[in-house]
């Protein structure tokens, strides 16, 4: 059994979604590991990682806009208004996400891919640690 462990960066645009599966992919490609875990890790509190369909982005984005209103009255705001709500978003979905390796692939379902959900308004660098256990 051999452990990998390999980091991205990775420029979001403000308050969206972005792939990251092709660079998750090419880590793992890299790695030579061809059966075991994924393990990704995001080193950030105002952003998060998230599995799901590109089709569902914009319903998933309404949805917690209205859940976490960036309007809201939050006692944090040293950092921004959007700062507080950011790190709410944050709490409520995942820093880390494991995704099964078969054949040295990603074993995503056909629709889902891996993002980094930026929940800031501005884009920042974000940090991904890309953990490969396996053989």
């Amino acid at each position: 059994m051999r452990l990998d462990q390999q980091s991205i960066k990775v420029q979001t645009t403000g308050k969206s979604l972005c792939q990251i599966t092709p660079q998750v992919q090419a880590v793992i490609t890299e790695s030579g590991i061809t059966a075991g875990i994924c393990n990704l890790f995001i080193r950030h509190t105002s952003a998060s990682l998230l599995i799901q369909e590109e089709d569902a982005k914009p319903d998933v984005e309404t949805f917690f806009a209205k859940l976490v209103p960036e309007n809201g009255q939050y006692l944090l705001a040293g950092q921004g208004l959007d700062d507080m709500p950011a790190h709410i978003r944050s709490a409520l979905t995942h820093t880390s996400e494991q995704v099964p390796i078969a054949q040295g692939l990603l074993q995503l379902g056909r629709l889902q891919d891996i993002y980094i959900w930026e929940h800031r308004q501005s884009g920042y660098i974000r940090e991904v640690v890309i953990n490969i256990l396996g053989y």
